[in-house]
């Protein structure tokens, strides 16, 4: 997706005849400005930060300057589960590996416009702090390589035709698709790509979105009734068109699956081994909307226009399949005339998520000069290996229910969301974050500090659970009073959560389970029972290692009584 432009400047100011200075500025209209305005001053930078560079800077001051734009860029680019559990990794020396890599990236994008409108006696010291980025970048996606297996007797024989279709109406790639192990279709690149090389190129002309649908004789009767938007427009669109075999992207339907095994598509089984969890609540909440939504249409619209709605095209088991189509391969694109469109993109959908080591987190937005949707990489990727992009910032669950998979490798997403009345306390400023109004907890596993007043618990919610006891309650001190209050927070916090593992019940169903020879949609729901219950039990760990942690300072006073 196209980033927000956290950075703004004016350009390079002058310092004196031999130096200039580049200009980080946070945006007012960030919707968290005021708590990334706090952490800026609390690591002693403002929203606005002039940072002077001379003009023949050596290595060691270009390395210094990199450093504070990435202290300030971080922050900048910090989402709101990163902001809100604040975990900065020392020994990487990032919040996260998608926060490094959108700050750097950023970072760069700025450099370059400056390069660019520098004359060539300032181009010196634009360069080698670009220079400087595009190491750490190369440092980064070395660091965070994945080896994808490629399954060589898989033959893509549609998804060639697909790429070669593509080509003859203009669009560019440097990417075939494949089958890859434990992913299914993907995108590999046929060559080194490097930092800023644009992986794929589609030409507007080829991008499914409502524009075909004012064509089409559906839209008369579609476009005149209230409260139908574009999107469904769409769906309906797509339902026929899937069998319309002289349609312009039959190339495109033809690659698409019978069944895209989402979590809408979850069978009696699955939804039974999901008792407990945050991901039957969305995926049930998700299906209920669906439907009511396809009953509010049919039969209403086969009985009065059958010939534009075929009865058979426009089943309810077509329409849960357009939903998932348009659920896990739609992408908001912002086109030249400043309009923002939900789209298909033929190719484009065989490039799959990665939220930890993605290759492309900035795309979305039409290049007007072309009229194309680029792709260009954030990091390197090499000949052979897969080119995934960052789907976005999504939980577990959301990406079980609207996409169908699980991703790798621990997810920062995964939070459960606390249910308690923030009103209850008057907000103390001093307080570390304190005017959040809503709280989370993820595996404890994620945190870094487990010591006393912390136990891998997020500060918010602690803070906030210590004032409800104890409003005054500013400083953490190691006196008899704070630590009961601690003691009453863990064991509350155990309680629930507690509680909540009970709820999800004993691990008997899933040992029973064969999960190499089990459904698709068993295995998923099993495989996310199993993280939500090792979430809650990483809390209750935490807690119990906490309450141990206040004991034993506790009866230090005791002895010295």
């Amino acid at each position: 997706m196209e980033s927000a432009e956290l950075f703004s400047s004016d350009k390079s100011v002058d310092t004196d005849d031999d130096g200039y200075s580049i200009v980080l500025e946070l945006h007012g209209d960030d919707p968290l400005f005021d708590k990334k305005k706090k952490l800026l001053h609390d690591k002693g930078f403002g929203v606005k930060k002039q940072i002077p560079l001379q003009s023949s800077s050596s290595p060691d001051l270009i390395s210094k300057t990199l450093e504070t734009m990435l202290q300030i860029g971080r922050i900048f680019c910090l989402d709101e589960v990163e902001l809100y559990f604040g975990e900065f990794d020392t020994q990487s020396g990032s919040y996260s590996t998608r926060n490094e890599l959108e700050t750097l990236n950023l970072l760069l994008s700025l450099v370059e416009s400056l390069l660019a409108s520098q004359m060539h006696e300032q181009l010196n010291v634009w360069k080698d702090l670009q220079s400087a980025i595009v190491n750490k970048i190369h440092e980064f996606g070395n660091q965070n390589k994945v080896d994808a297996k490629i399954d060589r007797n898989y033959i893509c024989e549609k998804e060639k035709y697909l790429v070669q279709w593509g080509e003859r109406n203009g669009a560019r790639t440097k990417l075939e698709i494949a089958y890859v192990e434990g992913a299914g279709r993907g995108a590999i690149a046929v060559e080194d790509l490097n930092i800023g090389d644009i992986a794929l190129e589609i030409p507007v002309c080829i991008i499914i979105s409502e524009e075909l649908v004012y064509k089409s004789d559906m839209y008369n009767i579609l476009g005149k009734m209230d409260g139908m938007s574009s999107e469904t427009i769409l769906l309906l669109w797509s339902m026929k068109e899937k069998h319309n075999c002289e349609s312009k992207f039959k190339n495109y339907f033809d690659t698409l699956p019978e069944e895209f095994n989402t979590g809408l598509s979850f069978g009696v089984h699955a939804i039974m081994a999901l008792e407990g969890t945050l991901l039957l609540e969305e995926i049930m909440q998700a299906k209920e909307h669906l439907r009511m939504q396809y009953d509010e249409l049919f039969p209403t619209l086969c009985n009065d226009y059958p010939d534009i709605f075929p009865p058979e095209f426009y089943t309810w088991e077509q329409f849960l399949w357009a939903c998932e189509l348009w659920y896990s391969n739609s992408l908001k694109v912002m086109f030249a005339d400043g309009k923002l469109r939900t789209c298909l993109i033929p190719i484009a959908g065989f490039l799959n998520h990665s939220l930890l080591n993605p290759h492309i987190v900035r795309y979305g937005k039409v290049d007007s000069a072309t009229n194309t949707l680029k792709f260009p990489l954030s990091r390197p990727c090499s000949v052979g290996e897969q080119c995934c992009l960052s789907y976005g910032n999504f939980s577990t669950s959301h990406l079980i229910t609207f996409y169908g998979f699980s991703p790798q490798g621990d997810n920062p997403y995964d939070v459960i969301p606390i249910d308690i009345d923030v009103g209850q306390v008057d907000c103390i400023e001093d307080c570390s974050m304190s005017n959040w109004t809503t709280h989370m907890v993820w595996g404890t596993w994620l945190s870094n500090n487990h010591n006393i007043f912390h136990y891998g618990l997020p500060s918010s919610l602690l803070d906030y659970l210590r004032r409800v006891r104890n409003p005054t309650q500013q400083e953490k001190t190691l006196v008899p009073a704070t630590l009961e209050i601690e003691l009453e927070v863990l064991e509350d916090l155990q309680s629930t959560f507690s509680g909540m593992l009970k709820n999800l019940g004993d691990t008997d169903f899933a040992d029973d389970i064969d999960r190499e020879n089990t459904s698709w949609d068993v295995k998923l729901a099993v495989e996310f029972k199993d993280l939500q219950r090792r979430i809650v039990s990483s809390i209750i760990t935490s807690c119990s290692a906490g309450r141990k942690l206040v004991e034993n300072e506790l009866s230090r006073f005791v002895s010295e009584e």
